[in-house]
C-alpha cells in the first residue's frame, strides 16, 4: 500500500492526475527506486538466545544494522519495516527511499566483505553534475578534465585554469582524512579493571595513531594544512570564493556543503561539509559518485548476503522496544522486541540514532546525567524533503538544444535546481531558519533510471529530488496537512517546469518524506539524515559526546554503530567497521 503521510492518509495524487489515479510504476507504488528491499530485522551473532518474557513491553522502536558483522556473539538489532509504523516506530536509516547515490561506502568495507560478489554493481555517472540556468546558459561537470574546462571556460577562464587546483587541494584533504575515518578514534578508555599489560597497549595504541596522523600532517606541509584548518572552520563561500569568481561554479559546488543541514554557506564550518562530500570514490576515482543497479537497497541486500554466508541469523519484522541492562552490574543482557521476545547476549551494537539508543531504548536512570544531557541537547535540526517521483518522460531542459528521449549528458548526474548563485540558497536558508519552507527551494534531481534500466519501465523514469530547505516545525500550518504537503510538492514541480516546461505534466506519482515523515519511518531524530549535525562540535572527539566518541558507551557492552558515531553521515559503513574492530578488542581483552 501507499506509505502514510503525518495525517495517516495516503500521499496526494499526483499533480494534473484525477485523484482515482493511484501513483503507479510497474504495477506498484512509487515510494522508491530501489527493486532490492534493506535486510530488515534483528540479526542475531551466534551464541544468542531467545525467550520470551513477561508481556506488557514499551512503544515499539528499531535499532538498525551496522554496516560491518561482527563475527562475535552479539544481538544487533536491524532495520524493522512492519507494513503500518506506529509514530513511535523506527527504521533503517539507510532506505531506499531516502538515500539515492553512493561514495561514501569505504573501498576496505567492499573488498573485505566482496560485496561485489554478493550483488553489488555500481554504474558511475558521467557527467556528474548539470546545472541549468534560465539565461540558457549551462554548467557540466565530471570526472573528464576537459569537459570541465571547456565548460567553466563559458563563465570564467580564470575559474577553469583555477578547478583542477582546487581539485588537487581537495584530494590531498582527502588523504589525511582517509586515516581518521577508518581508525576509531583515541578514546580515552573508561574501564578501570583494565590489566596493567592493557592500559600499557592502550597507552600505546594511541601513540601510535597520534604519530601515524602527525607523520601525515608532516608530509602536507605547513602551508597546506593552514589551508586544511581554513577549510575546517571557515563558511564554505569564504573558500569558493577565494578560489572562484563565477557564481554558477561556486553554487554548484556550495551544494555540497549544506546537504542533509540546517546551515547555510555563510555558516562557519560549512566548508568540512563541503570536504566530507568529496571524500568517497568509485573504482579508484575520488569523488565520483554512483548510482547502485537495483537501487540502493542493493547496498543492504549485498551486505545483508555476506552477513548469512558469514553465519548471521537475521530476523525481519523485529522491533527492538528496549535494550536489557542488569540492574547491579550495570552491563547489557540483550534486547527486548516489541513482541515481548527477549534476546540475551553480551554485546548489542546499535546503529540507530545517539537519541534513540540513549534515551528511548536504554532504561532510564542507567545513563550518567552528564552523558545523557550531551545526547538530548545535541543538533538533530533538519531541513531536507525527500520527494521520489515517477514519470512518463525525461524532463527536457530549454538551455539544452540538443535533446535525447533516451538520455543525455545533462540527465546523467546531479541536476541543480535553483542553484545559480550562493545568495540563492542563501535566501533560501534564511527562509528556513524562521519557520518558512523555500520560496526558491534548492533541489538536487537525480534519474537514476537513465543508468540503471531495472528500476523502471521502458520511457518510464524514477526521479529523485533532494529538496532543501523544509524546516522540521513550520511558523504557520503543519506537515500533517495535506494541502501544505501538496503545496510544497506543487512549488518544487514548478520552479522545476522553469527550467525544464512541462515536467509538471510528466509527473505520474510521487511520494515525499519531510523531516517528520524521515523521523516516523526511519527513525531520524528531527528528520536528520547524519544522525545529528556535522559541525565541527559534534565531529571525531566529540561525537557522539565528549569522551564517548570510541563507540563505547556507558553501558558495558553496548556499542554504538552508526551515523551518529565518528566519522559521521553518509552511506559509508565507517562507523560500523571500526566499532566491529572495537568489539573484537574488547572480546580479546575479557
Amino acid at each position: 500500500t501507499p506509505k502514510p503521510n503525518v495525517a495517516g492518509g495516503e500521499e496526494p495524487p499526483a499533480i494534473g492526475r484525477p485523484p482515482s489515479t493511484p501513483p503507479l510504476l510497474d504495477g506498484g507504488p512509487v515510494v522508491d527506486s530501489a527493486a532490492a528491499a534493506p535486510p530488515q530485522g534483528e540479526a542475531v551473532g551466534r551464541g544468542g538466545d531467545r525467550r520470551r518474557p513477561q508481556r506488557g513491553s514499551p512503544p515499539p522502536t528499531t535499532l538498525s544494522a551496522p554496516a560491518a558483522p561482527s563475527p562475535c556473539s552479539s544481538a544487533v538489532a536491524s532495520s524493522a519495516a512492519p507494513p503500518s509504523p506506529s509514530p513511535t516506530s523506527s527504521r533503517a536509516s539507510a532506505s531506499p527511499a531516502a538515500s539515492y547515490l553512493l561514495s561514501l561506502l569505504r573501498p576496505a568495507l567492499i573488498q573485505e566483505l566482496e560485496l561485489e560478489r554478493h550483488g553489488l554493481k555500481l554504474l558511475p555517472r558521467s557527467p556528474s553534475s548539470f546545472t541549468p540556468c534560465l539565461d540558457g546558459r549551462y554548467l557540466l561537470l565530471g570526472p573528464d578534465a576537459e569537459l570541465n574546462h571547456s565548460e567553466i571556460s563559458k563563465f570564467s577562464e580564470n575559474d577553469a585554469g583555477a578547478y583542477p587546483r582546487y581539485e588537487e587541494k581537495l584530494e590531498k584533504f582527502c588523504k589525511l582524512m582517509d586515516f581518521v575515518i577508518d581508525s576509531p578514534p583515541p578514546e580515552m578508555r573508561h574501564e578501570y579493571h583494565l590489566s596493567m599489560v592493557d592500559r600499557m597497549k592502550d597507552k600505546v595504541d594511541k601513540s601510535v595513531f597520534w604519530s601515524k596522523l602527525l607523520g601525515i600532517v608532516m608530509q602536507q606541509g605547513q602551508k597546506d594544512m593552514v589551508d586544511f584548518f581554513d577549510l575546517l572552520l571557515s563558511p564554505a563561500s569564504k573558500i569558493l570564493n577565494n578560489w572562484f569568481e563565477g557564481d554558477v561554479l561556486k553554487a554548484t559546488l556550495a551544494t555540497d556543503a549544506v546537504i542533509g543541514s540546517m546551515a547555510g554557506v555563510h555558516t562557519p564550518g560549512s566548508g568540512y561539509v563541503l570536504l566530507h562530500h568529496v571524500m568517497g570514490e568509485t573504482g579508484g576515482q575520488r569523488g565520483v559518485w554512483a548510482y547502485v543497479e537495483g537501487g540502493m537497497g542493493s547496498v543492504s541486500s549485498a551486505i545483508s548476503k555476506a552477513a548469512l554466508e558469514a553465519g548471521v541469523e537475521i530476523l525481519t519484522n523485529a522491533e527492538v522496544s528496549q535494550i536489557s541492562v542488569h540492574h547491579t552490574s550495570g552491563k547489557v543482557q540483550g534486547v527486548v522486541l516489541a513482541d515481548g521476545t527477549e534476546v540475551l547476549t553480551s554485546v548489542v551494537l546499535s546503529n540507530a540514532t545517539p537519541y534513540r539508543t540513549f534515551v528511548d531504548l536504554v532504561p532510564a536512570n542507567v545513563l550518567p546525567d552528564n552523558f545523557l544531557s550531551a545526547i538530548k541537547t545535541a543538533d538533530y535540526s533538519s531541513a531536507t524533503t525527500k520527494i521520489n517521483v515517477a514519470v512518463d518522460r525525461l524532463p527536457q531542459f530549454s538551455c539544452c538544444k540538443d535533446f535525447n528521449p533516451e538520455g543525455g549528458p545533462e540527465h546523467m548526474g546531479t541536476i541543480h535546481i535553483g542553484s545559480e548563485s550562493m545568495e540563492e540558497i542563501d535566501l533560501a536558508y534564511r527562509e528556513a531558519a524562521n519557520g518558512v519552507s523555500s520560496t526558491r527551494p534548492v533541489i538536487e534531481m537525480t534519474i537514476p533510471s537513465v543508468l540503471d534500466k531495472t528500476i523502471s519501465p521502458p520511457g518510464q523514469h524514477v526521479i529523485n529530488l533532494f529538496v532543501q530547505y523544509t524546516p522540521y516545525k513550520l511558523s504557520e500550518g503543519s506537515w500533517q496537512d495535506s494541502n501544505v504537503r501538496k503545496s510544497f510538492a506543487e512549488r518544487c514541480f514548478s520552479l522545476i517546469d522553469e527550467y525544464a516546461p512541462g515536467f509538471s505534466s510528466s509527473v505520474v506519482g510521487y511520494d515525499m518524506l519531510t523531516p517528520p515523515d524521515l523521523e516516523r519511518e526511519f527513525g531520524l531524530t528531527g528528520g536528520n539524515i547524519f544522525h545529528g549535525a556535522m559541525g565541527l562540535d559534534s565531529l571525531f572527539l566529540m561525537r557522539p559526546a565528549k569522551g564517548w566518541s570510541d563507540y563505547r558507551t556507558p553501558v558495558k557492552g553496548l556499542y554504538l554503530c552508526g551515523s551518529g558515531a565518528h566519522p559521521g553521515g553518509g552511506v559509508m559503513g565507517a562507523p560500523g567497521r571500526n566499532a566491529a574492530s572495537v568489539v573484537l578488542e574488547d572480546l580479546r581483552t575479557k
